[in-house]
């Protein structure tokens, strides 16, 4: 038991070492201004390279997300249908897609899917 501790701490010792190395020589300088610029064709850029993030192409894109798994979990519905009656079969495919639709009328009524704003 002796023995494991020891060679743990020696190898606790041995990358401790190695990453304060590697860390030391391998440090950056921050005020090298060519390195940290963006290289467009050799030429300076004249703008930030930084574009305005927008917030309303996020929710359309987490809303595309939300409704493309609903419509994932939807398509193996069509090959239940073969082993399940017709009737428990309608009554969950109507439910399933009834809170579809109001989630997506819900969204439209909040102004989520107007993408002219």
């Amino acid at each position: 038991m002796r023995i494991i501790f020891i060679l743990a701490a020696m190898i606790s010792l041995i990358s401790f070492t190695l990453m304060m190395i590697s860390s030391s020589i391998s440090m950056k300088t921050l005020t090298d201004q060519e390195k940290s610029s963006p290289f467009e064709c050799g030429f300076d850029p004249k703008m930030s390279s930084r574009l305005p993030f927008s917030m309303h192409f996020f929710l359309i894109a987490v809303i595309f997300l939300v409704f493309d798994v609903e419509i994932a979990l939807l398509l193996p519905l069509i090959i239940l249908l073969q082993w399940s009656k017709i009737m428990i079969w309608s009554i969950i495919s109507t439910f399933f897609l009834v809170i579809l639709l109001l989630g997506l009328y819900h969204e439209w009524r909040q102004g989520a899917l107007d993408w002219a704003k």
